[in-house]
């Protein structure tokens, strides 16, 4: 069986967050969080705590929906792997420079 410790149960989620299963359910099912499920209970890591922390504020205090949380998250992806390619290039001429 697998350990629980660094897990959280959707229940407490949804209690804490007060929304539906279905929202979290919802969001694994469009790949957005992974649920585990340990003797019937559904968990999600407490390292995914920092995303569902986004997409929770994103659903709750601007009303974007699922599909559009989607793409806010693969937009911030892209400029997070483009400022890490731009400070290696930056670095890389830095080195030209000198």
């Amino acid at each position: 069986m697998m350990s629980t410790e660094n897990f959280i149960p959707i229940n407490t989620l949804c209690q804490h967050y007060k929304l539906e299963i279905g929202f979290f359910n919802n969001l694994n099912e469009n790949g957005l969080i992974e649920i585990q499920l340990v003797d019937n209970i559904q968990y999600i890591h407490k390292d995914s705590i920092y995303e569902i922390e986004k997409i929770v504020r994103m659903h709750k205090e601007l009303d974007v929906n699922i599909e559009g949380i989607d793409i806010v998250l693969n937009l911030l992806q892209k400029i997070d792997a483009l400022q890490t390619e731009l400070h290696k290039v930056r670095n890389r001429l830095l080195l030209y420079e000198n």
